[in-house]
């Protein structure tokens, strides 16, 4: 969109945040009845690992899956298709979003090794036909705010000296910022991995993302006056969009933690010829993984773009992992979360 670079710092950031607003509530109507949905999430990754090769902005890559997600809820697309559809949903977005030179060239897009690895040969006249058909079943209008087009906003002012980690003050403000926009941006691409979040607002979601953030790093109050004058949303709006993202955050502690028993097994059996259990390797000291503040935010930024998961494979959900700033012995169950109470689950300490 034709946004002034970091417009969330400008003098006009109130006037442009009530007219994304404003344009979020004309928004076309998702009713999740494509016969492919089960697809989707396999053609999301494909959008994300060609978006962070080309280093394309988060703006881009959500306009895109939403561009993808619409066209699929109008149109009975076969799976040969689906590839093309995702490529020039990216495409049209990189145009909308992003500077011309940092629009993928096709001669890239070809040399990638998640699009021969599909058996697919994009041609020129092939992806154009398609943008004309995305141009027309949208009228033209691209003008479509996503949760991405918000969490800057959000985050403006998510952090306050006033906070309190723990019932502890903030010592260092910067540092808390920047644990805060790691776990936002975190919550944000989890959202991505599931069309069940096209059913809020994008301005509610990138909301429920700071909120969520705040809760997992134990920052108080969880949404302070500041965030509600500034978003309009109340904390009670949040509790759904939030019990969500917490419990897909939830299985991610639990995927970190059953990879990192795996790891431990193999470095006990190297070292000692033998298999140990799970909790054994629980319990040895020597062991133990330290927390650690960096964290991935999405488990397919770290794909290779040589290789990605057949389509067909299961459906799960997010699968984006933080192991690194996890606690490796945290007991998560399966259960519906309790947002009004304190977050239990381990996060990174600060410094006080």
């Amino acid at each position: 969109m034709e946004l002034e670079d970091q417009w969330w710092r400008g003098q006009l950031a109130t006037d442009i945040y009530q007219a994304l607003r404003y344009k979020e509530l004309k928004l076309p109507s998702y009713k999740g009845q494509s016969p492919q949905l089960n697809l989707r999430r396999y053609y999301a990754d494909l959008i994300a690992v060609v978006s962070n090769h080309f280093r394309l902005c988060p703006a881009a890559r959500h306009l895109a899956v939403y561009l993808l997600d619409l066209f699929m809820d109008r149109y009975d697309v076969t799976e040969q298709q689906l590839a093309v559809v995702s490529l020039s949903c990216l495409l049209l977005a990189s145009k909308f979003e992003e500077r011309e030179d940092q629009v993928p060239k096709l001669e890239t897009l070809n040399s990638l090794g998640c699009i021969s690895s599909m058996n697919l040969i994009l041609t020129k006249q092939g992806l154009l036909h398609m943008e004309l058909l995305l141009l027309e079943t949208f009228q033209w209008n691209l003008y479509l705010p996503t949760a991405a087009h918000f969490i800057e906003y959000c985050l403006s002012i998510a952090i306050h000296e006033g906070d309190l980690h723990d019932g502890w003050p903030l010592t260092c403000l910067e540092k808390s910022k920047l644990y805060m926009a790691k776990y936002a941006d975190y919550f944000l691409e989890v959202s991505l991995q599931d069309h069940v979040f096209l059913c809020f607002a994008p301005s509610l979601l990138a909301a429920a993302c700071v909120a969520s953030s705040r809760l997992v790093l134990h920052l108080s109050p969880t949404w302070p006056p500041q965030l509600q004058r500034l978003t309009g949303y109340t904390w009670e709006n949040l509790v759904p969009c939030a019990e969500k993202l917490l419990i897909a955050h939830d299985s991610d502690v639990r995927e970190a933690n059953k990879q990192k028993c795996q790891q431990q097994q193999q470095m006990v059996y190297h070292s000692s010829g033998q298999t140990a259990t799970v909790a054994q390797c629980l319990h040895r000291p020597s062991l133990q993984y330290p927390q650690q503040a960096s964290h991935r935010s999405a488990s397919y930024l770290s794909h290779s773009t040589t290789s990605l998961p057949a389509p067909n494979g299961p459906q799960h959900g997010s699968t984006q992992t933080i192991s690194a700033s996890l606690d490796p012995k945290s007991n998560l169950t399966n259960r519906a979360y309790q947002v009004s109470m304190h977050y239990t689950c381990a996060a990174p300490c600060f410094d006080r």
